[in-house]
């Protein structure tokens, strides 16, 4: 079992009598300086995170290094560029080692839930989607590389989950189930890919993770689960025939007390403009009453945050775990930085209550703290992006980033 006893929504229902019937104990109140108070939770969230291609050369485990690339025809070849930017990279390390200094600021801050975008299949089997361009794959062995950070939440809606196709999405959801991983945003079927994975939190209170996928991150239309056919939970556009199709599943699973994350895959990888129909799109999602918090990811560095009627919306995490060390291109973005997440929301009411980033470097595939030059950079790029939608970003201790809003 792990640091947080968590069950699959389909079984909750009701709440309180699933618990002792399903044998679960309810995790301890943290003790941590991080915790506000037990009116609250706190969601660790990052953005891509790649445990596939190079980061699978150098765990314990490494696959087929075969891909099907237009420039490239082995996963070695990303290894190689990363080594030639920063040098050796060691071999079968430990699993906990990608993470690097991120574990520290993890155990320190004691997160309720820790949500990421695994943006990777996880499998041996299957065939390169056709004309897909890019595949990443993580061999299964190497899963406990996400299991070492804690990780409660993958979601799968997103351009990558399929890429060793029907054969390999099946194997991706049986290997993470079958490691103590919860799932969101794919699945066998399309009532099955919009379930919510649901956390529970001591007070008996929970939280609700929805996630869905939209084509202009990528995702191909053929991608999207039917009811006789599996694949991911993808949006068809955004207008407001979905967000009420949104609504409504949302708010048939919602409970009082519930606080509930609507997380998604949007949006090119490259630069800083928010479309205005993902604004307009966020906002009514939260005007509807049912969603507290929007997790946006798909671009490769962060974006803009903005606070709604008290809610985040953070349009796009940024990478936070990639093999893209010795890629030329898109300097302007520093794609080797990236940040931890860490949202504190009222369980009472919903609202935000803090919203930190810590900032990470990625070198030798392994995060690691950054020197306080990069974090003022960061800084001014997410205040100068953020301060258009009514949030500022300022430092805080050591070389930590805080959110500041209206």
């Amino acid at each position: 079992m792990k640091r947080r006893d968590f069950i699959k929504y389909s079984t909750l229902a009701p709440l309180a009598a699933a618990l002792p019937r399903a044998g679960l104990t309810m995790p301890k109140q943290s003790m941590q300086p991080e915790r506000m108070s037990a009116d609250t939770v706190t969601l660790f969230l990052a953005g891509d995170v790649m445990t596939g291609r190079g980061i699978d050369q150098v765990l314990p485990h490494p696959g087929d290094p075969r891909i099907f690339e237009p420039y490239s025809r082995s996963a070695q070849d990303y290894l190689h560029l990363a080594e030639r930017a920063n040098g050796p990279i060691p071999r079968a390390v430990d699993f906990a080692y990608i993470w690097g200094d991120a574990l520290t600021v993890l155990d320190e801050a004691a997160p309720d839930v820790r949500i990421i975008n695994l943006e990777t299949a996880v499998t041996r089997r299957g065939e390169p989607w056709p004309r897909k361009g890019i595949q990443y794959r993580m061999h299964p062995d190497n899963i406990p590389c996400l299991s070492a950070a804690a990780i409660d939440c993958c979601v799968l809606a997103n351009n990558h989950v399929l890429d060793w196709g029907y054969a390999g999405l099946e194997e991706t959801l049986s290997s993470l189930s079958g490691s103590g991983l919860t799932t969101v945003g794919a699945g066998p079927s399309r009532a099955a890919a919009q379930l919510p994975a649901a956390f529970v939190l001591p007070g008996v209170s929970r939280v609700l993770v929805f996630a869905w996928g939209l084509p202009s991150s990528g995702i191909p239309m053929a991608w999207a689960a039917t009811a006789r056919k599996p694949g991911v939970n993808l949006l068809p556009d955004l207008t407001d025939r979905t967000i009420s199709d949104i609504t409504d599943t949302v708010g048939s699973h919602r409970q009082p007390g519930d606080v509930v994350v609507v997380s998604l895959h949007w949006g090119g990888n490259w630069g800083y403009p928010i479309p205005a129909e993902h604004r307009r799109f966020a906002r009514t999602l939260i005007d509807s009453g049912v969603v507290d918090l929007i997790h946006g990811h798909s671009s490769h560095h962060p974006l803009g945050i903005e606070v709604y009627r008290g809610r985040p919306v953070i349009y796009g995490c940024g990478d936070l775990i990639d093999d893209y060390e010795g890629i030329s291109g898109h300097e302007e973005f520093r794609i080797d930085l990236a940040l931890l997440y860490l949202v504190t929301l009222d369980r009472g009411s919903g609202e935000l209550r803090r919203l930190e980033m810590i900032p990470m470097q990625r070198r030798k595939f392994r995060l690691n703290r950054t020197v306080a030059e990069d974090s003022d950079w960061l800084r001014a790029v997410l205040d100068r992006e953020s301060r258009p939608l009514g949030a500022r970003v300022e430092r805080a201790e050591n070389t930590a980033l805080r959110l500041r809003w209206d």
